[in-house]
């Protein structure tokens, strides 16, 4: 998820913004680029929901408040929690719709669109993708081929990321495949600290478990198949994955807290257990965002005292490439579209990713940002990996589903993952309550 819970020449871009021109290519941009505002916007408000907060709504309310400086609209932001779609449909049917939302699931932008709440973007944000992005990002932001959703914020959620002490006490190294990792956890674990920090008690992080074993193990195209549901969950490549999921879930030795201390750790939470001042665990599994919470609330130095390894092949597979993203988009309800189209063909620039990706925590897909934009060596390694893998890239597939299923705290996969955790004894039974949801949810 964004986290669920992933970018044209600054110059040329200040007057795409001021005339509505074609963008432009040019030259990759750094943090700190761009021509001086032209304040056009002086006086109107743009409201911003997304489901950031903590250290990654402080960033992004550093990219909010650039625009201001560039254009002198003034910016809000409002947190909606997981649970994006309920927010921002009570405040449309209240009168109060946001002018932009962030969208972190491919699953809600579709439906956002069905429900007719989105206007399709500018043909200046569009330009900007076709010329700056792999094309994978503007099929994954598009609905019936009508363009609704720029991708700002990337993930790259086939990292897991540990602490280099705990490691070398150990006396490990980053394994290769997901049987070293498991070994290398058991090391971990005989050495005094839990193997892996598990946040359970957000769902998403288990879908994303389950996404990488089951990409790597069943292979992209049953992958692509299960995604649109087009091979049911009962499927017995789920019930394979699920099964070596339930090996690790179950394994008290293995998780710091067992699975009770699992399903009452949130993400944060997984983080502050590695690199936290009291360590709990040597290792945690999830996407590049692991690193901003690591410094920004932890003070740790990426690269040296928080590093990751890619997520190992299982059974023999290729190592998987799951991302994610935060699609913004353009309700029809809000009161200040015009701001909210300039606002996007903004963020469609490398000038805007390069703001967030200097404060760390961040990758942009957009192959116009400059690597040396970002704050350090592993944020470098993770953004070039992820724009490398072009149109390879596999969408995380919980946020392909209906919200219904995939995107919603307390019901569909996210809870039933969460009851697999708590008892993992019946991957079939598992397999089986999430084919009953996904049909469900698939159909509605």
């Amino acid at each position: 998820m964004t986290q669920r819970r992933t970018t044209l020449l600054a110059s040329c871009t200040a007057l795409a913004l001021a005339l509505g021109a074609t963008a432009c290519g040019g030259d990759p941009v750094t943090a700190g680029g761009g021509a001086g505002g032209n304040k056009s916007l002086k006086g109107q408000t743009i409201t911003v929901a997304g489901v950031w907060s903590g250290s990654e709504q402080k960033n992004f309310q550093k990219v909010l408040d650039a625009f201001t400086e560039k254009t002198g609209a003034t910016t809000q932001f409002v947190s909606t929690g997981d649970n994006v779609s309920t927010v921002v449909g009570s405040k449309i049917e209240g009168g109060n719709a946001p002018d932009v939302v962030m969208v972190p699931q491919v699953g809600v932008l579709q439906q956002f669109a069905q429900k007719g709440w989105l206007k399709s973007l500018s043909k200046t944000t569009e330009q900007s993708v076709d010329a700056n992005y792999a094309s994978v990002w503007k099929k994954y932001g598009s609905v019936d081929d009508v363009f609704y959703g720029l991708y700002f914020k990337a993930a790259h959620k086939s990292t897991v990321w540990y602490s280099p002490d705990a490691l070398d006490q150990a006396g490990v190294k980053p394994p290769k495949t997901y049987d070293e990792m498991l070994k290398a956890g058991y090391t971990v674990s005989d050495s005094g600290l839990a193997a892996f920090s598990v946040a359970g008690q957000d769902g998403w992080t288990l879908t994303d478990w389950f996404e990488n074993v089951y990409l790597s193990q069943a292979g992209p195209e049953k992958y692509d198949a299960l995604a649109a549901h087009k091979l049911k969950w009962t499927d017995p490549t789920v019930v394979t994955a699920l099964t070596t999921l339930g090996k690790l879930f179950k394994d008290k030795q293995l998780i710091a807290g067992g699975q009770k201390g699992a399903l009452n750790t949130d993400f944060p939470g997984s983080v502050e257990k590695v690199f936290g001042p009291k360590p709990e665990a040597g290792m945690v599994y999830e996407g590049d965002f692991v690193a901003g919470v690591a410094k920004d609330q932890f003070g740790k130095k990426i690269g040296q005292d928080a590093n990751f390894f890619p997520f190992p092949a299982v059974d023999g597979g290729t190592a998987p490439v799951v991302s994610g993203g935060d699609a913004a988009v353009v309700l029809k309800d809000g009161k200040s579209q015009k701001a909210a189209m300039q606002f996007l063909e903004y963020l469609a620039t490398p000038e805007a990713s390069a703001v967030w990706a200097k404060a760390g925590g961040f990758l942009s897909p957009n192959k116009k940002l400059d690597l040396a934009s970002y704050s350090d060596d592993i944020a470098r390694e993770t953004a070039k990996s992820l724009v490398a893998a072009g149109d390879s890239v596999r969408f995380d597939m919980s946020d392909q589903a209906p919200a219904a299923f995939g995107g919603t705290k307390g019901t569909g996969e996210w809870k039933i993952l969460q009851d697999f955790l708590r008892d993992p004894s019946d991957p079939k039974a598992t397999a089986a309550e999430l084919e009953i949801a996904a049909a469900k949810a698939y159909r509605g």
